[in-house]
């Protein structure tokens, strides 16, 4: 089994949360929060923040640990992603190679041009709970999160 780390990070302040249009790579075409792959040598808290500053322009502040969900893909590959929430940022949103940042209120997210287990989880983070699961991804589309643990901080 190939398994391999990930990272997501949400800067939610003001009420509202800033989400990626991805352009290219896994999830190109839909809204997400900024992250990627942890590189060799790399911490995930390290990943994240270069990630958000790739795909937006701006570097995350005060980064919490909120979720860890692990993706299956067919019966071979696991990626564990480490989902962080930061409440701060430095620098101004922009448009990337990689995807067009935009401000969302949080009681209006996009979630119809999401991956479909962001519904499930989202919510918790925002809400303040810390998760943990697994998600099952087949033919480009993610099933429910199955949690194994949630619970408020």
């Amino acid at each position: 089994m190939a398994d391999s780390q990930a990272t997501l990070c949400y800067i939610i302040k003001e009420n509202r949360v800033l989400l990626i249009h991805k352009l290219r790579g896994v999830g190109a075409g839909k809204i997400n929060g900024p992250g990627g792959k942890v590189d060799p040598g790399e911490t995930p808290l390290a990943a994240a923040i270069r990630e958000t500053q790739e795909e937006t322009g701006v570097t995350p502040l005060n980064l919490r640990l909120r979720g860890e969900l692990r993706f299956h893909f067919g019966l071979d590959e696991v990626v564990h992603c480490l989902i962080y929430q930061a409440d701060d940022y430095v620098g101004q949103p922009q448009t990337t190679a990689e995807a067009v940042p935009e401000w969302y209120e949080l009681d209006s997210l996009p979630y119809d041009e999401m991956w479909e287990d962001d519904r499930h989880w989202l919510p918790l983070l925002i809400g303040g709970s810390r998760f943990e699961g697994d998600v099952v991804v087949q033919g480009g589309s993610a099933g429910d999160p199955q949690f194994s643990s949630i619970y408020n901080e």
